[in-house]
């Protein structure tokens, strides 16, 4: 029998599916995005607030499960005593949470941003991650329409501020309230018809999936996709049909706003919807947002199972190459509405409520396709290298480094093996350090250091041929006194951004 003991074996380094690592350059874009869109939020007047990762989880709402171990579509665990936990599966539920829970101290209306990761226990897919960020903002307290006017107004000015210009993208208005009209004019009213309904809402939903064709087999008998799987359709007949098809088909609003009118007249709802509507559209258009910014569009139907009045999407207009090189247009990368139900199941009375959220992951991604993100420079820290280690030598390296960055110059202190002084300048060119800082013994005792102009080193190494060329080229690295470092530096810097800039 072999005593020896068994080697232990490596872990393997993965990540769980669903979630990725970002680099330096994605956390600097998105803070420069989210930077422009906060921006916008304080001048509409909107505060930030921020609420923890965890929600107990029958906070959230709809997305609670009916299962023993609520963990289907939430990520939950059991805390020590008994209370299930999940994390937050959007930003709008653990806002009612901390309204309903300070209601008394806050000031209503209540205008908040705020911005953060939400995670979905659910299957991945390319592009589909089950952590992700969104930034959203809300409107607390107000029942008029004309708070959610103003979220579609400071959609737009969102958009236009991180460089999408007007014809590039548009916010649509839609309102829940003219499609309950329109399903009780065609007789699906009542609490008997929640279930019949609940299936409308499911198969208009897939309408840019599906397309009107498909969306109308599951309004009736139902559909059968490529795998041969059936879907139930709602079971309603072509008339029924077709007056659902007629309001989501609707691309003229102007147009077609009478006969809409006409079609929902004398329901509980609907013909106040079409009110709504058309108050939202005089708002906008007095305030100067026309239809080429803000458009009144019943084919939206983002989220109608969950709101309760105006709903609202933004969507931008260009086209994208896809993975398989088809031009598509980009589409939604945020929406929104009212939601006057959610703060009010803690509350036991009325509280209104509307607001949007963007998706910023995807309009990152569509920034990046403009053009418009990551395009900031970002300079590589200065090296200081490191010649003895000796403490008063690290003192001085040290100082310098201090020196350098009390300039607002980005700078490091080499903090490996300093003993190969080598691996410090690869180290510096793999990091693209545009200069590095040297100083021995000799030029400690004069009191003076050099400076490698690495960019130039790099670009004059590819035109020497020969050690006297090398010797001539040496204006890559000058000599200056201790107390001339900074202002060299400064000098050097300014050269490289000069000629960057030359080069476009």
């Amino acid at each position: 029998m072999n005593d020896k003991q068994k080697k232990p074996q490596k872990l393997k380094a993965k990540l769980p599916r669903g979630f990725v690592d970002r680099s330096a350059a994605d956390i600097r874009a998105v803070n420069e995005m989210t930077a422009k869109i906060r921006e916008v939020y304080e001048h509409y007047g909107f505060d930030p607030v921020e609420t923890p990762l965890f929600e107990y989880t029958d906070a959230l709402g709809k997305f609670l499960p009916d299962a023993d171990r609520p963990n289907e579509g939430v990520f939950s665990l059991q805390d020590d005593d008994e209370q299930w936990m999940s994390l937050r599966y959007d930003l709008t539920a653990p806002l009612a949470r901390h309204v309903a829970e300070n209601f008394n101290e806050i000031q209503l209306p209540y205008r908040t941003y705020r911005a953060g990761y939400v995670f979905r226990n659910e299957k991945p897919g390319p592009g589909r991650f089950r952590q992700f960020m969104q930034f959203d903002a809300d409107t607390v307290g107000a029942p008029g329409v004309q708070a959610d006017a103003e979220m579609c107004m400071m959609m737009a000015d969102t958009l236009e501020a991180l460089g999408i210009k007007r014809g590039d993208y548009v916010i649509r208005v839609n309102n829940r309230k003219v499609l309950d009209g329109v399903l009780e004019a065609i007789g699906l009213g009542g609490d008997d018809k929640v279930g019949q309904r609940l299936n409308v809402l499911r198969a208009i939903d897939k309408l840019d999936k599906f397309g009107p064709e498909g969306v109308a087999l599951l309004l009736g008998p139902g559909r059968k996709d490529e795998s041969g799987d059936f879907t139930k359709g709602a079971g309603l007949d072509q008339s029924q049909i077709d007056q659902v098809l007629f309001f989501v088909g609707i691309k003229d609003y102007a147009e077609s706003a009478s006969k809409l009118a006409e079609l929902v007249a004398g329901t509980s709802k609907g013909a106040e919807g079409v009110d709504e509507l058309n108050f939202i559209g005089a708002l906008v258009r007095s305030a100067g947002y026309q239809s080429d910014r803000v458009k009144i569009d019943p084919s939206v139907v983002r989220g109608l199972e969950y709101y309760t009045g105006p709903v609202y999407e933004a969507e931008l207009l260009f086209d994208v190459t896809n993975e398989k090189g088809e031009k598509v247009v980009f589409g939604s990368v945020g929406g929104g509405g009212r939601y006057d139900g959610l703060v009010s199941r803690f509350m036991g009375q009325p509280v209104p409520a509307t607001g949007f959220s963007i998706g910023v992951s995807r309009l990152m991604t569509a920034l990046k396709n403009l053009g418009k993100l990551g395009q900031a420079e970002v300079i590589e820290p200065v090296l200081v290298t490191v010649m003895d280690g000796d403490v008063d030598a690290m003192g001085r390296y040290q100082r310098m480094t201090q020196e350098l960055r009390a300039a607002g110059i980005r700078a490091e202190m080499f903090q490996g093996n300093w003993k190969k002084f080598g691996n410090q300048l690869k180290y510096a060119d793999r990091r693209g350090c545009p200069v590095a800082i040297i100083q021995g013994g000799d030029e400690r005792a004069q009191g003076v250091v050099q400076i490698k102009d690495l960019i130039e080193g790099k670009r004059l190494s590819g035109e020497i041929e020969d050690n006297a060329s090398w010797r001539e080229a040496r204006v890559a690295q000058e000599t200056v006194a201790e107390g001339d470092l900074v202002a060299k530096v400064k000098e050097i810097l300014a050269a490289q951004a000069e000629d960057r800039n030359r080069a476009g």
